[in-house]
């Protein structure tokens, strides 16, 4: 890893900054002392909640964050279609749905893909693979396989069901969120650094690593949140491991 190399720093936030319901040890401090050196950004891929409400668990926490300072897929796929000027069919849960009513209005040519969790009906599902048989594009926020869950145990993400659809509809999904090059070259646009003068720093091996990696930056994997052993023995290589984030500086 060349840290002579580094502007600014993009960071993961579940599994990194906090698990279930309580921050990383020492987390709340660490982001202080990256911020005295560094522009930062958080990326997220949880399309669950809306971004206004995870800046303020992460405030609760006792964060200081602030709601700028996070990017999230769900956010990108709302300014994606706004550019389409499209609407869409969500498979999402209902209170990120409610990010998405101001587009009623408009045509409905996209299927949309987050953690729709119990709205993962067969109905829903099925809803979804006839829009996409009639003609509608297929949008994942995000392709993760698992998150960690409140109980601390993974629990299946939306990966799996876009990959249903997928297979069923012979389309294959445009990914909006990680690990999507388009994502982080937002996020370095935004704080006015080339990839490969930013650091990525997050628990999924594949998203935030293997993703970062192929955007341009250099990468490290803390062993927090969902990252297990196989990760470490994985073909994907990150420049730096570390045990939390109050280990990075």
């Amino acid at each position: 890893m060349d840290r002579s190399k580094i502007k600014a720093v993009l960071c993961d936030i579940g599994g990194v900054l906090y698990i279930a319901d309580k921050p990383v040890p020492n987390a709340v401090d660490a982001i202080r002392r990256i911020k005295e050196h560094y522009p930062v950004r958080f990326l997220s891929n949880t399309t669950q909640v809306r971004a206004d409400q995870i800046v303020k668990t992460l405030q609760d926490f006792g964060f200081d964050i602030k709601k700028e300072e996070v990017i999230t897929a769900l956010d990108t796929t709302k300014a994606f279609l706004l550019r389409e000027q499209s609407s869409a069919y969500y498979l999402l849960t209902d209170d990120a749905k409610v990010l998405f009513d101001d587009l009623k209005a408009l045509p409905c040519r996209y299927v949309v893909v987050g953690d729709a969790q119990e709205n993962f009906s067969y109905a829903h599902m099925n809803e979804a693979f006839r829009r996409l048989q009639e003609g509608a594009s297929l949008l994942a926020i995000a392709k993760n396989r698992y998150f960690k869950d409140g109980e601390g145990k993974l629990s299946l993400d939306t990966g799996a069901y876009v990959s249903a659809l997928e297979f069923s509809s012979g389309k294959e999904a445009f990914v909006i969120g990680k690990p999507s090059k388009r994502f982080y070259h937002k996020a370095c646009k935004l704080l006015g650094v080339l990839p490969e003068e930013a650091v990525m720093i997050g628990d999924d091996i594949v998203s935030d690593i293997r993703g970062a990696y192929e955007a341009g930056l250099q990468t490290v994997l803390v062993r927090t949140g969902k990252s297990s052993a196989d990760d470490f023995k994985s073909c994907i290589e990150p420049d730096l491991i570390i045990d939390s984030i109050d280990d990075f500086l």
